[in-house]
């Protein structure tokens, strides 16, 4: 029988502490600025995690530079993000790789679904997000 979500728990949904999972990435980049997410389904759940916690910075900094927006808007007030489900994390190759993911939030009583195919890209090392294409 699981157990349901704590605040400690990583909003990615992997049911570990936020700590041991994405806050480690998080923390990493506030203290030094590294980026270090072993693949592109570890880096979309720690974006996912980012949004969550309004780390713009790290949102930013896992951008690819070709796709980066100068900024990036805050959140409309009262939105909750309510989870994350990942569908499919595919290889393409040592560098580039796609992730399928729906995110679930709720704003103003009405609940919304952002459902995407992310690409990535590893460049010296460091894995970061493209772009994305909406299935359907």
């Amino acid at each position: 029988m699981s157990r349901p979500p704590t605040d400690a728990d990583c909003p990615c949904g992997s049911g570990l502490p936020y700590e041991h999972c994405c806050g480690a990435l998080h923390a990493r980049h506030a203290l030094d600025g590294s980026l270090c997410a072993i693949d592109a389904q570890a880096l979309m759940r720690s974006r996912y995690s980012a949004y969550v916690r309004g780390l713009h910075a790290y949102l930013r900094a896992t951008w690819h530079p070709s796709t980066r927006p100068d900024s990036l808007e805050p959140d409309d007030a009262g939105l909750r993000w309510l989870g994350l489900q990942v569908k499919a994390h595919r290889r393409q190759d040592d560098s580039h790789a796609t992730v399928h993911f729906v995110a679930r939030s709720k704003l103003g009583g009405r609940a919304h679904r952002l459902e995407e195919i992310s690409r990535f890209v590893r460049e010296n090392g460091v894995w970061y997000y493209v772009d994305g294409d909406f299935p359907g």
